[in-house]
């Protein structure tokens, strides 16, 4: 695999995801992903990012739950 932006190879590694959405900041520090060995450029992969997305449709759930309590 390359790089889209510098063409260098991109191995197998971990990269971090952060995400702030309606005041709430999620940080996750080791997702798999693909990165470049030289820009450090980071992919990840289609199950990867569903599960991410997922994490992110539940603390959008859980803000607007907390935000009519409030």
């Amino acid at each position: 695999m390359e790089c889209m932006y510098c063409q260098a190879e991109m191995k197998k590694g971990t990269a971090p995801f952060h995400i702030d959405r309606d005041g709430v900041h999620v940080s996750l520090d080791e997702i798999p992903a693909w990165v470049c060995s030289q820009c450090g450029e980071s992919y990840f992969e289609e199950k990867e990012v569903d599960v991410i997305q997922e994490l992110v449709k539940a603390v959008e759930e859980q803000t607007q739950k907390f935000a009519k309590t409030a």
